[in-house]
């Protein structure tokens, strides 16, 4: 195997070596094998994160290990070859501290207090709890309890326009709390070291770059899942995903110029042919854009009573690709 990128790390307590570790990456006959050897007390120990014929995949591996262990103190002995240098300055930095702090400091008692009341509030509004307040919001208010509006709005996050809309709420919560520390937050940054802060950073990459591998690895899944012909119910098994997340996905695939087409007529054998018109019909009339008045023109304002909705919406969504396959083509040889 032919090394092809090798690099050494070096974990450290109060100055002292404690670990010491190497990740490299090797190709042989277009096979990627990726790995970390660690010294140990017990000796060198290898453990192989990647092997297989992909890069990017590869890529995807890499860059969500190697932010793990980042995250867990490792630092590299030569800075600056692939060791990103974090690109935070000014309110952009003393932002991240604080929601560092706040994480590192919780108030569990007054952050559930918090989520509780997002909650009956969301009900009330018909909202989703996210539009009312972030859970890194709440931590933060948890954490500082602001207790006027002014130092509300010192959190970030926190705008005139929320401040206006739950600021009030909020503060009848937190005012009752006793706090140990003041308004302004200028002494976060004295309270955090840099070796927690950077360790704290990683952690948050490592949680983006999983996300992104997780992805990367559902759509592999699903292309290979195209080719070999597979059912969409197969498909999702396969994937791990839910059959709406799978059209969702195929929707964006169709887009890439990918072919769908089999699958497409193999999950509407059971829809009968007149009502493959009628939606048809419908999107020619209304667009695509939107699913619900395609819906209600083919079945009438009112759902069918015992009809299964979801089917419904799956099927206009297998068929509205089929559409926009035939659209497109159309446009290309016009």
């Amino acid at each position: 195997m032919r090394i092809v990128f090798l690099n050494s790390l070096e974990k450290k307590r109060n100055g002292a070596l404690m670990t010491e570790a190497q990740v490299w990456i090797g190709e042989e006959e277009g096979q990627w094998r990726m790995g970390w050897n660690e010294l140990t007390a017990d000796g060198e120990k290898e453990h192989l994160w990647y092997e297989g014929a992909s890069w990017s995949e590869m890529l995807h591996v890499y860059r969500h290990r190697l932010a793990v262990k980042l995250g867990e103190g490792f630092r590299p002995v030569m800075e600056g070859i692939w060791d990103e240098k974090e690109q935070l300055r000014g309110r952009g930095m003393a932002a991240q501290k604080l929601i560092c702090y706040s994480e590192l400091n919780a108030n569990e008692p007054m952050y559930n207090e918090l989520c509780a009341w997002r909650r009956k509030k969301a009900a009330a509004d018909r909202k989703a709890p996210y539009l009312i307040a972030s859970n890194r919001l709440l931590r933060m208010i948890s954490t500082f309890l602001p207790h006027t509006a002014e130092e509300l709005l010192q959190l970030p996050g926190v705008g005139e326009n929320k401040a206006a809309e739950f600021g009030a709420e909020v503060l009848d919560i937190t005012q009752k709390a006793e706090r140990t520390r003041d308004f302004p937050l200028d002494w976060v940054e004295r309270e955090i070291d840099d070796e927690t802060f950077r360790s704290w950073l990683y952690k948050q990459k490592e949680v983006k770059f999983r996300a992104e591998m997780e992805k990367f690895s559902v759509r592999r899944s699903l292309l290979e899942s195209l080719a070999a012909g597979s059912s969409l119910s197969d498909m999702c098994s396969r994937a791990g995903i839910e059959r709406r997340e799978a059209l969702e996905l195929l929707e964006l695939l169709e887009k890439e110029g990918y072919d769908t087409d089999s699958l497409v007529d193999a999950e509407l054998q059971e829809m009968p042919e007149e009502e493959q018109i009628a939606v048809w019909q419908a999107y020619e009339e209304l667009g695509d854009a939107f699913l619900k008045p395609v819906l209600q023109k083919v079945y009438g304002a009112e759902t069918p009573e015992g009809a299964n909705l979801d089917l419904l919406y799956e099927r206009l969504r297998l068929i509205r690709l089929r559409y926009r396959r035939h659209h497109e083509s159309a446009r290309h040889a016009g």
